[in-house]
């Protein structure tokens, strides 16, 4: 049995501004599934089964559409600018064993040392490009930044995949780092963290 999410969509025919705008006022979000060299299909499918998937990350799904069930990833979600509605989304056919290219998003965690001592936390990349078998594709992937002093980075290369996943961004490109802001003197750069400052005076000289 699968562990992927189940959506249940129905064919629609009749596509245009005045019926996709009929399919939104009834509860239901337009989309398209294509791939593996068949036609692409038009669907509706409810809002309240789809929206659940779409915010629990998965980007793998079963769909069933006029009693046939198959394997689509998630593809691209169009967005309403001015609410969290949903407009489209696009469905991409695909085999559970072959491998797809796709981009996931990169969740930082935790309080790097480097911060605490002033320094800047920057994140050059907010998805990571990356191919795998699609019964491997994480929802997300992790990065722990708990030991990230000031200057320090993660680069691609330090990231853990899952097995047979590989990115498609060059090892050495960083994906976090923290970085010393302009004007940190070489002593605020070293100190440990959490250590008090002198208001309105200066430290007396060791003896």
């Amino acid at each position: 049995m699968s562990d992927d999410p189940k959506l249940v969509a129905q064919r629609r025919d009749s596509v245009g501004t005045t019926s996709t705008k009929k399919l939104r006022a009834a509860g239901q979000v337009p989309g398209s599934v294509y791939g593996h060299k068949q036609d692409s299909v038009s669907f509706a499918a409810p809002v309240e089964q789809l929206m659940p998937i779409i915010n629990s990350g998965h980007r793998v799904v079963d769909l069933e559409l006029e009693g046939n069930q198959e394997k689509v990833l998630i593809q691209d979600v169009q967005w309403d600018t001015y609410s969290k509605n949903v407009l489209h989304v696009d469905l991409l056919r695909v085999d559970p064993n072959e491998r797809v290219s796709t981009s996931v998003d990169i969740i930082v965690r935790g309080v790097a040392p480097g911060v605490l001592l002033g320094g800047i936390l920057e994140q050059p990349h907010h998805t990571l490009p990356i191919e795998c078998p699609v019964i491997r594709l994480p929802e997300n992937i992790v990065v722990r930044v708990s030991d990230l002093a000031l200057g320090g980075a993660i680069h691609v290369r330090d990231l853990v995949l899952p097995k047979d996943c590989v990115s498609t961004l060059p090892g050495e490109e960083i994906i976090v780092h923290v970085v010393t802001p302009r004007g940190m003197s070489t002593e605020e750069e070293t100190a440990q963290p959490g250590e008090p400052e002198l208001v309105g005076g200066k430290k007396e000289d060791a003896e």
